[in-house]
């Protein structure tokens, strides 16, 4: 599997396995939790340990890899992350009773700044969203792309993943796979209807294998990866003269903010991004928020537009 990593301990391999078939989660979900218990592996090596031998791991080998992070330049917000995979590997390890005592339990996040979501202003949106483009099927792949990721608030993940059956037009709705292979219903936008059909209806320019599932095609016909789909969108910031570089989250962002600031509730909010905690929407909640609720296509403005 594109997840399993060598030279790592067997109970790493077991727990990423029970994360895979147990769990569901995507491969890249996994991959990320390999890397940072592989680096967490590489740490103890030097202290001569092993997560072979998770009973002999204690609170100071997990404070002292936080220190060596530190060290190293990481982010406040990566040293936490890497400390929820470790949380998450020794609570299936205290699970399976593996071990007796969790040597994270204690061990706090380091404090976080809280910088504001990066989003661009409404003029902004609507002028990324109407970038003159030369006609070809690459750029009807991308501006299709660009619409479902500020008109619908998809993560790029999720809008790559994306095949051709998971759009239904007629209703204007898009299936979504979000974060732990929860499925939603996301909205179409009208142009973002209408730019799909264009696209789709020339999408056999890419010369995709008949088998080819998959909604947005990158090199040699194969399904448009993460790393191109944030090129593309960088290509267009830089089209439309935006003063920053805004990424496939940023228009997510975009996405979450406009809609607020048209008076959207934040529980209508966070179904539509697909968060599991109102928390984790929260952050957007700087904004001055109307007191009514209205539902997405009363406060999207690519939807409101239309009518």
């Amino acid at each position: 599997m594109s997840w399993t990593l060598e030279n790592t301990s067997e109970l790493i391999q077991v727990f990423l396995a029970y994360l895979d078939i147990e769990k569901g989660y995507s491969q890249a979900t996994i991959a990320a939790y390999g890397g940072d218990l592989l680096q967490f592996e590489t740490f103890l090596n030097t202290r001569t340990k092993s997560c072979d031998q998770p009973g002999n791991i204690a609170r100071v080998d997990i404070h002292s890899f936080l220190v060596n992070l530190h060290k190293l330049g990481q982010s406040k917000s990566s040293m936490s992350r890497k400390l929820s995979s470790l949380r998450s590997f020794f609570h299936f390890l205290l699970k399976n009773k593996t071990i007796s005592q969790n040597p994270c339990q204690g061990v706090r996040n380091p404090k976080q700044d809280k910088p504001q979501p990066i989003f661009l202003n409404i003029d902004q949106a609507i002028n990324l969203m109407e970038a003159s483009l030369e006609p070809s099927p690459k750029a009807l792949r991308d501006m299709a792309l660009a619409e479902l990721l500020y008109g619908s608030g998809l993560r790029v993940s999720e809008a790559v993943s994306l095949d051709l059956d998971d759009v239904d037009q007629g209703q204007m709705m898009v299936r979504v796979m979000g974060k732990g292979q929860k499925e939603r219903m996301a909205p179409l936008t009208r142009p973002g209807c209408e730019r799909i059909k264009k696209y789709v209806s020339q999408r056999q320019a890419f010369d995709p294998d008949p088998r080819e599932k998959a909604l947005f095609l990158g090199i040699r016909g194969k399904r448009l990866n993460r790393r191109e789909a944030a090129r593309i969108i960088a290509r267009l910031s830089k089209i439309v003269s935006l003063p920053q570089n805004i990424s496939p989250h940023g228009l997510r962002h975009s996405f979450a903010t406009h809609l607020l600031q048209a008076g959207a509730d934040l529980r209508s909010v966070q179904e539509l991004l697909g968060h599991s905690r109102i928390s984790t929407t929260q952050k957007y909640t700087h904004l001055n928020l109307d007191e009514v609720t209205r539902i997405y296509d009363k406060a999207h403005p690519r939807a409101r537009d239309e009518k």
